[in-house]
Order: C-alpha cells, then structure tokens, then sequence
C-alpha cells in the first residue's frame, strides 16, 4: 500500500473545515458511527478510514449524529462514492442494554460516559437518517459487529422475534461482513471506476435473481415460524464463514433473495502489519473534547493488539463469525514498532497495558491443515479435547513478549485480554515456560481466565473445557508466583442463565469457587443472547442444536437476575 502523509499525520477530518485544510473541497467516502471518534487500531471505523485514505480515498467521519435533525448528517455534503455506517465498536443494543434489558446509564465509547448519544439499532437509524435528507444518493454500505452478525434472518432478543437481514430493515444498498479492509478497499475501487461490484468477496446484497452456485438458506417466512428451519440454516450459514471453504449464499425476501458472497481472504502478515503500521492517533478527536473524556481510551491507548481470530469457538462469542476462527499475527518488527512509538507520548508512564487479542495465548501458532485447507465443519479445533492438528506452541509468544520487555521506555507489559488455560497446559514443550514468564513479568496483580461455570453439562452447551483443567492451572499458577515472590490472583469471568443452567448448577458453581478456587467471584454477567452465536441459537429453540435433544432455557428475567444472586450475595 502506498503511505500518503495525510494518513499518517492526523485524524481522519470531522469537519468541513480540517477536509478543506487538505484541499478538499468534495470526499470520496462519509463515515458515520456510533461511537466517539478514537482514532485507534482498536476502532473498526478508525481503521477502515485510514485505510481508505491511505489508498489515496478522500474520507470524512460523523461521529454520534443527531438524528433528530440533518444538522451533522449535512455537515459534508454527499459522498462522491459512498457512505459507510456502522453502529460502533459495540452492537448499539448491547451497548445500551443489559443482559435484563435495563438500560444502561453510562456508554464507554461517549464522551462524558453518558449514555445518551447512540439510538437503538443506530445502522438502521443512521442509514434512514441519510435516507431522509438525501433521497437518490450514492450507496450506503453497511458494515461493523452490528452489522456484520445481522447479515441473514436472525433471533433478536431484544424484541423476541426472528428479523429479517438488517439490509432490508435498514433499506441500505451493500453490507460488508466481517473486518472488512479487503472488501472496502476492492469496494472503492469498483465504485470509482463505475464497475459492477456484486462479485467482491465479503458482500451481501439485495438481488431480484439468484446467483446459481450459491447454496440456497431457507427463505424469510419459513425460519421466522419454523424453529427447526431456523436451526439448519443457521447452522448452514456458520459453516460458511471461512475464506476457503465457504460458499456464497442466498435467502429469499418476498419477490427478492439476500445474497451474501463467499467470504473475503484474511490479510496476510504483511497486509496486516500495513494495517497496523499506520500512525493512528490514539486520541479522541478534539471536536468531541469539550464533552468530557471516553472511558474506552483509557484501556486501548496504550495497548498492542498482537493478532487476529479466535478458534475458541465458545457457543456464546461472536468473534467466530466476524472475526474468524484462524488465527492471523503480526509480525515482531511491526508490533515492537509500534511499542516503540508508544514511548513517545507524553503521557505513556511506561505500561503496555495489553499485548493480546480475543484469546492472548492463541499469537503465533495455528493448525498448518487449516491454514492450506480451511477450518474443519467436522470438529473443533479445542473442544471437547485439543485437536492432535493443531499443536500449541507459546514460544513465539515468549520471544515476542521479551523483545518488548526490552524497549527503552518500556517497564512493564502486561497480558489484560483472558487467556486458554487448556493451551497452556496442553504445550508440553512451552506451557509451563510460558505461564513462568505470565506470572513473574506480565501480570497486573490479577490474571483473567474465563472459565464461565464447572458443571460439564453447561459447559458443554459453551463449548468450554472441564473444570479439571481449571484446578490444574489455578495449582500451577499459585505455585508458580509463590516461587517468584509475588502475592497474584485469578480473575475468573463466569456466566449465569446460559442455555441449560438450572438454578442449582450456580449453586454448585457457588460452592465450587468457595472450595476449590477459594474465592468469591464478581465478574459474573447474565447471558446475552446475541444475533449469530450457537448460544442464542440455543436460547430461541430450546434444542441443543448439536445433538437435536431439548434443553432448559431460563427465559423469565426475574429468575436470570436470581442465578447471578446466588454467586455474588
């Protein structure tokens, strides 16, 4: 990619004013969020942006529009090309409600931390908003975690009813799924050269024909009254989701099909240290400084995201979907770059405050069968068990964290995101290595694992390891920081109300911490039924998707709130 100076050198303009200071007098692209504008690695818009702009793209953002008049949503005109929506980094429902459906008072991603600037289904709304004041306009292109997981007929949770593709709700021309750089940029390009763009990976569209190759889903009035419909095509769809193995799909509408085209490739290393190469600002744009401080940047400015991926797979994350279940890193030039510069803030007191990503200890290994062939549809690669495929191996990780030990300006480097505890103990070679260095270099008085509960039928139902491998890692972790002198702990992050826990199973997961982990946890949360997870397949149906065998589901909210009670009173 070729580095234009303006990519590098400031924030992605907000205002007619910083577009004009660069020669602007039209943009290419309008970008509208949900969030604040951070302009940071960890903000999807933020990165689509500044990679569009350093393709040679001229890019605006609007950042929390009012939607109650055009005054923001005019402030550029109309794109040349397009507008690009996202609801933020975070669904825009889960973001103002809780697992109860109580809404949220405080918002991370607002300055002020009020939670007063982002509407419900803020894609719709910002998509209609642009409707509304420009009639015949260029596309709107859909994308982002709220977009992205609403892509086909989902379950929605919070109005209890099957909802068809966010694309016809928010009457918007093109969605772009998953993380999106390849396909906006490929995009852009079309669309710039006036040609035909509905054969780019990574695309869902809206079509009067059907594109014969493509496997045909169940059609809308099917799955939104037939549950067992609903299943296998949703079970359809997530087998479709890896670059190399997934084929294009189709769902009808009425007297038009959502068409949905095979996945995008991932980048490779080098594409992805290009994307991360990039001078992102780390900062909140000024024009949003004067409403108060974004709680978000606090724990992103000084953090490294290492890697890409999660193949995890728990039932309940999303990641699998959107981010993908294979693991793509960053080179060691490219994140101890980018370490580096982190010492010349000001206002860096020498902590990296993560070196991670969705699963910290997934950085520099994967399944060499999956990287030439594509995930497995079959199996997983560590659930039930770790697969003999995959061979965890922690030194690259080790290696990596050593180098940036040793930055000048650098004090500490601490692991935040949660890690694999079944990795770790499963790496014969590493593992314990691995954890030694964890323990006596890179924890911030507290390691979060997320063991989320320890009854092997709820675990089961998340695609989580036994509890056994949890005592085992919990013994070796207090072994081994009593060996270094340091008085450490375990955060365990932990679920109540997930589809097939009953009330006496958080009992038991109560006694449990009490007795074997010794602790009384608070990082408990209620489970959240998203839109394209297994879990919230799970939680709509009431049948273990994988065995056809009914399962309870605790649907009354009053009784979800009571199985958090029992850990935390």
């Amino acid at each position: 990619m070729p580095v234009n100076w303006y990519a590098n050198k400031m924030f992605i303009p907000a205002t007619p004013h910083e577009a004009a200071n660069l020669g602007w007098d039209k943009l290419d692209i309008i970008l509208i969020t949900g969030d604040a504008y951070i302009d940071s690695s960890f903000v999807g818009v933020a990165v689509i942006g500044k990679v569009l702009m350093n393709a040679g793209y001229r890019v605006g953002i609007i950042a929390q529009p009012d939607i109650h008049t055009g005054l923001d949503i005019k402030r550029f005109g109309e794109p040349e090309l397009f507008w690009g929506i996202t609801g933020g980094n975070i669904d825009s429902l889960v973001a103002n409600y809780t697992a109860s459906k109580k809404k949220r008072k405080q918002d991370d991603f607002t300055p002020g931390g009020l939670n007063t600037r982002r509407p419900n289904r803020a894609v719709i709304v910002y998509s209609n908003l642009v409707r509304r004041f420009f009639k015949k306009t260029k596309p709107i292109v859909i994308g982002g975690i709220e977009a992205s997981l609403r892509r086909i007929a989902h379950y929605d949770f919070w109005s209890n009813q099957i909802r068809k593709s966010i694309l016809l709700d928010a009457k918007a021309d093109i969605l772009v799924y998953g993380m999106g750089e390849k396909t906006v940029l490929e995009l852009a390009d079309r669309l710039k050269r006036k040609k035909n763009h509905q054969d780019i990976k990574g695309l869902s569209y809206l079509s009067k024909t059907i594109h014969p190759d493509y496997l045909k889903l169940p059609d809308f009035p099917t799955v939104a009254k037939d549950q067992t419909a609903f299943s296998e095509m949703f079970t359809l769809f997530y087998n479709n989701c890896d670059p190399l193995t997934g084929k294009g799909l189709y769902q009808q509408y009425g007297d038009r099909y959502l068409i949905q085209n095979p996945p995008n490739t991932y980048l490779s290393q080098s594409e992805l240290d290009a994307v991360y190469n990039l001078d992102f600002q780390r900062d909140l744009h000024p024009i949003h400084k004067k409403a108060g401080p974004v709680k978000a940047l606090e724990t992103i400015k000084f953090s490294l995201t290492t890697h890409r991926g999660c193949y995890g797979e728990c039932n309940f994350c999303s990641v699998t979907v959107h981010q993908g279940r294979t693991i793509r890193w960053r080179s060691e030039e490219s994140i101890v770059r980018e370490a580096t510069q982190l010492t010349q803030y000001n206002d860096f007191h020498g902590n990296i405050l993560d070196a991670g990503g969705p699963t910290a200890n997934m950085y520099g290994f994967e399944c060499k069968k999956k990287i030439i062939k594509g995930a497995c549809t079959d199996k997983r690669c560590i659930f039930p068990v770790i697969c003999p495929s995959l061979k965890p191996d922690h030194n690259r990780q080790i290696h990596l964290l050593r180098k940036l030990k040793k930055i000048k300006g650098v004090k500490k480097v601490f692991i935040s995101s949660g890690l694999r505890y079944d990795l770790v103990l499963s790496d014969q070679k590493w593992g314990n290595k691995y954890l030694e260095e964890i323990v006596k270099f890179h924890v911030s008085g507290q390691l979060k694992i997320a063991p989320e509960h320890i009854e092997n039928h709820v675990l089961k139902l998340m695609g989580k390891p036994n509890h056994q491998s949890l005592l085992k890692f919990k013994n070796l972790f207090f072994r081994l920081s009593k060996l270094t002198g340091k008085n450490q702990y375990l955060t365990y992050y932990l679920i109540a109300a997930h589809p097939g826990c009953h009330k006496k199973d958080m009992h038991s997961l109560r006694e449990y911490a009490s007795q074997k982990l010794q602790v009384r946890p608070e990082q408990i949360q209620i489970f959240t039924p998203t839109p394209s997870t297994y879990s919230t397949l799970m939680y709509y149906t009431q049948v273990d998707p994988f065995t056809k065998e009914k399962i309870f589901v605790e649907k009354n909210q009053t009784r979800k709130i009571q199985q958090k009670t029992i850990i935390i009173r």
